[in-house]
């Protein structure tokens, strides 16, 4: 969908702000935006860069019902959040209602979290062949048992519970309109739609239209809108377009914590945008390099977590293949201040060539489901069985 060049949206908010802050239960988040989780993206290094740069809600990366209910060290580092994180926000993944309760409960009940998201749409397929994230919501019985436990499980706490999920399986098995009403009448405090279904993985263009619909199907409480929000402009225009009311941002702020500053801008009803030259471009890798380090408690996996950033930052900017390769393979944070110092630190932003898509795209992919899952909408004892293994570390959606 192309960006629009001059916002046109009446503003519904007053100071000139376009929509009213976003209501999560008892938060209210100024800036309607919300950080997607991306595994191995959105640790607290790279949520205090986005915070620094603007406003909204940031969100942990996924940490899986079972790792968490066993304690594993790694999903209790994930829902560790820094002292300033105003709203402490982690997202779950499950497939047993008993397990995510449990998960639930060790969020809220420890007070880790403020927020917990469930994520219903993770495509990749070996979650989806196990009948797992963005194949679940078929199963009809099994999604309103999550749901129905994780709301349960949070309510004596004060934690407001809410779900991210994808249109469906494919065009001929789509579930969101039935999943978001069943979550609304379950008491989850707010549904967000990435507008593809697991069979378009991250292709081609996200369906805003849907997301219209969904605003039309949900009305109790607040539809988010995921999908294709490139620039500050793009989230206007997915308001506009589809009068959700607020927007989740993914793939577009990778390599660019500051969409954030836009985007509080853009909903602020201000028209500044960064355009960041190289010089600013690497002190931000720096930083984040030292955030890294300071998280993971060791440079030399702060630095190596960092490698996978790189080309996303230095898109479109004059840097030549030498010094990818060698940002790419950095070891050190002196290797990193010394490979950072040797660029072209006069170089302006480059304009188009740093914006639009980043991340993975790929191409639509028939999706991996176990066998006889689409042949009806109940779960049978085999199914039950084969979800106890879709419980894997990965993310998506």
């Amino acid at each position: 969908m192309e960006p629009m060049t001059t916002p046109t949206l009446e503003t519904s908010a007053p100071d000139g702000h376009v929509l009213p802050p976003l209501r999560i239960g008892p938060h209210s988040v100024d800036t309607p935006v919300v950080l997607a989780p991306m595994a191995g993206v959105t640790n607290s290094a790279f949520r205090r860069l986005c915070r620094e740069n603007g406003a909204g809600l940031y969100v942990a990366e996924m940490v899986t019902s079972r790792a968490l209910v066993a304690r594993n060290e790694e999903s209790l580092r994930i829902v560790t959040f820094e002292p300033d994180e105003a709203v402490r926000s982690a997202q779950v993944y499950g497939v047993d209602p008993a397990t995510v309760a449990a998960a639930v409960k060790i969020i809220a009940g420890e007070d880790r979290a403020d927020h917990i998201d469930l994520n219903f749409g993770c495509p990749v397929p070996k979650v989806t062949r196990k009948g797992g994230g963005a194949a679940l919501p078929w199963k009809t019985e099994l999604f309103t048992r999550i749901v129905g436990a994780a709301v349960e499980a949070a309510a004596p706490y004060g934690v407001p519970v809410t779900i991210k999920m994808r249109k469906g399986i494919d065009a001929d098995h789509e579930t969101y309109l039935e999943a978001g009403l069943l979550a609304e009448n379950l008491g989850v405090a707010a549904v967000a739609l990435h507008a593809r279904t697991a069979a378009e993985h991250y292709s081609g263009h996200a369906d805003w239209a849907a997301i219209a619909e969904l605003k039309r199907t949900v009305t109790s409480i607040p539809v988010l809108g995921n999908g294709d929000i490139w620039s500050a402009e793009d989230a206007l225009e997915m308001v506009r377009t589809t009068g959700c009311d607020g927007v989740v941002v993914g793939r577009g702020c990778q390599g660019r914590p500051w969409l954030f500053h836009d985007l509080a801008a853009a909903f602020a009803g201000r028209p500044e945008r960064l355009q960041p030259g190289l010089a600013m471009v690497a002190e931000t890798i720096y930083r984040h390099g030292e955030l890294m380090v300071e998280e993971f408690g060791e440079e030399d996996r702060g630095v190596r977590e960092l490698r996978k950033h790189m080309a996303w930052y230095l898109k479109g900017y004059p840097v030549g293949g030498d010094a990818r390769r060698g940002l790419a393979m950095v070891s050190s944070l002196a290797e990193l201040r010394t490979l950072l110092d040797a660029l072209d630190l006069e170089a302006p932003y480059p304009g188009e060539a740093a914006e639009g898509t980043r991340g993975r795209q790929g191409t639509p992919k028939t999706p991996h489901l176990p066998e006889g899952w689409l042949d009806s909408r109940e779960l049978d004892e085999t199914f039950r069985a084969r979800l106890a293994e879709a419980e894997l570390a990965v993310s998506g959606g």
